[in-house]
């Protein structure tokens, strides 16, 4: 079987009596995988462990090289946008992208020559010349984003790229990270504490709380209420809690919402075609019925452990 792009083992990294990282166990794949994290639960240190830029204890693979070794190796495969500022004064984009891409092992015609490709990608082109100090936010991120694109990688890191950015901006970044994988052929890891980032454009979701790992799976998974599909929202055209009695003889949990809605939670050995025996029985049209999903925050908020407000699911899926 194919080696995982990533592959963490007990991954511990300690800044004196500070604990960044508790043993940190992962295999990641995907296409764009959202680490996800409040301020300080360990993301940015994790990246930079990956890349070879911090020293640990433990094992951090990345393309099946060990990042504690093979550091120089890794970068040369993998693109990182920081969340800081990267760039020295008076530094023009294109100088920026340059010496990025000769850093990255470039012949110096071939870096310019990247650059300004990687510019016109992120939108700068006509600003490419122009010191970068006097950039806008967004403009900032864009050229951040265009300097780790530049050796063309096969993963890249981006932490926090929407950050500070005004809601068009913000909008703007993330159709560029959407379309990344497929027109530059490259896996996204995507570090940001903004759920609806991930919402947007991840297919797979790892969360990070205090150090720890605390999920790693597809968003889908992330979504499901307690990792269960038994629990269904029914909408029916009238008389909710006639079939709620009716369900509630199986032993099944019901909540009544509105005479048009209730939500199910059914005993392990019912499935969903009971609910429509039920309905039947009871003389009760049901009109839909679904799988209950948490909203992205509910969820979330379940995996870290802190209390979450109740609010109602989102639109149930039909079922086929």
């Amino acid at each position: 079987m194919a080696e995982p792009l990533i592959q963490l083992r007990q991954l511990t990294k300690s800044y004196g009596r500070i604990v960044a990282l508790r043993g940190v166990d992962a295999a990641v794949d995907g296409r764009i995988i959202g680490l996800l994290g409040p301020n300080g639960s360990g993301k940015s240190t994790l990246l930079k462990c990956l890349l070879g830029l911090l020293p640990y204890e433990g094992e951090a693979r990345v393309l099946g090289l060990h990042a504690a070794t093979h550091g120089a190796e890794i970068r040369d495969r993998v693109g990182y946008m920081p969340e800081q500022e990267a760039f020295l004064a008076g530094m023009s984009a294109v100088e920026l992208c340059t010496y990025a891409g000769e850093l990255s092992g470039l012949p110096r015609t071939e870096a310019m020559q990247r650059a300004h490709a990687a510019l016109y990608y992120a939108g700068l082109e006509e600003k490419r010349y122009q010191p970068i100090d006097g950039y806008s936010t967004g403009m900032k991120q864009r050229v951040k984003l265009a300097q780790a694109l530049v050796h063309d990688p096969e993963i890249l890191f981006l932490d926090e790229p929407t950050n500070g950015l005004d809601p068009r901006s913000r909008d703007e970044m993330l159709e560029l990270i959407a379309e990344l994988p497929e027109r530059r052929n490259c896996t996204i890891v995507l570090s940001t504490h903004l759920l609806p980032d991930v919402e947007r454009v991840c297919d797979r979701a790892m969360i990070m709380h205090q150090g720890r790992l605390r999920f790693a799976g597809t968003m889908d998974e992330l979504r499901s209420t307690r990792g269960r599909d038994t629990e269904l929202v029914v909408d029916v055209k009238a008389d909710a809690d006639k079939l709620a009695a009716a369900l509630g003889e199986l032993g099944a949990r019901c909540e009544v919402v509105s005479p048009l809605q209730l939500r199910v939670e059914l005993p392990a050995d019912a499935t969903s075609i009971t609910v429509f025996q039920r309905a039947r029985d009871a003389g009760v049209q049901v009109r839909g019925l679904g799988v209950r999903r948490e909203t992205i925050e509910a969820a979330f908020l379940r995996v870290i452990g802190d209390p979450a407000p109740v609010a109602p699911p989102s639109s149930p899926e039909v079922a086929a």
